[in-house]
């Protein structure tokens, strides 16, 4: 009784600060002062923590498959509250298209980024053993002819120009979450039913949104790498508005699969249709 006392409390306070009309409309902008002043933390933050560290545990578990936790997550959420509300598999699978959507664009962005960094790189042989450049690094020759790949087999060094995968993924799935999950609060307003899956499930997406944000801080206080990181937040962000402040406002249809929470905000409700109107307004705001 006290664990389902203490989830529910929880996830109505988390659901009602997401769902918060101030939320929704500067979360973008603290995720874009976050990545612009971020790197400002390296001044502060001491090397030798554990977070300095590539090998961490959180790095290795959790950000080389940020995408993959973020559709496990919040596709299952997505899922459990549709279908629970409309017991329709086709509206499940239209609002669970827009992961889909945003998996593909995360997918074509990181191809066009390695053609790009091929395209404008050079591969480097570095001289451990010849004389040393002023701030203690060994000496990089020229190789021409080299491919990236050939020349990370061969143990070369490969410098291109490089936008950062891993800001431009967490940026991407901080939006993705946070616009996902913003529809349980007025869900839960509307009187809506919530069992305990369903709760647990958003307090995880609750969850793993501040680990995306902290992750990002880590990159950009102990690996900080100017303008890589800020072109990756900017795509971030820019993919964020395209899909979610652009295409998805066109409404359901069959190239478009619509705002989260459409079709759903309306059906558990004990106010008026006055009210429900008036709140899926501001939700689409």
């Amino acid at each position: 009784m006290f664990l389902n006392t203490l989830l529910v409390v929880l996830t109505d306070l988390a659901a009602r600060f997401l769902g918060s009309t101030v939320f929704r409309q500067h979360f973008h902008l603290f995720l874009s002062a976050v990545v612009m002043f971020g790197p400002t933390l390296s001044f502060w933050v001491s090397q030798h923590s554990v977070f300095a560290k590539r090998s961490h545990f959180l790095y290795r578990m959790f950000l080389r498959s940020g995408w993959g936790w973020t559709c496990i997550f919040v596709g299952s959420f997505v899922f459990l509250l549709s279908f629970s509300i409309r017991r329709s598999l086709s509206l499940s699978m239209r609002h669970l298209s827009r992961l889909v959507v945003a998996g593909g664009l995360w997918v074509g962005f990181c191809k066009l980024l390695d053609l790009l960094e091929n395209a404008t790189g050079s591969c480097y042989e570095p001289l451990l053993s010849g004389p040393e450049v002023a701030n203690g690094q060994p000496l990089l020759v020229l190789r021409e002819g080299e491919s990236k790949s050939m020349c990370l087999r061969a143990g070369m060094l490969w410098r291109g120009y490089e936008v950062s995968e891993d800001v431009f993924l967490l940026c991407l799935c901080c939006l993705l979450l946070a616009e996902e999950t913003a529809v349980f609060g007025p869900y839960l307003s509307l009187g809506g039913i919530s069992g305990a899956p369903l709760r647990i499930l958003f307090l995880f997406c609750v969850i793993l949104l501040s680990l995306w944000i902290f992750l990002l801080l880590c990159l950009l206080a102990y690996f900080p790498q100017f303008p890589t990181q800020l072109l990756g937040g900017a795509l971030g962000c820019l993919s964020w508005r395209g899909l979610y402040q652009g295409w998805y406002r066109w409404g359901p249809s069959w190239f478009c699969p619509g705002r989260p929470g459409l079709g759903l905000l309306n059906t558990k409700t004990n106010c008026s249709e006055e009210q429900n109107t008036k709140l899926n307004h501001d939700h689409s705001n």
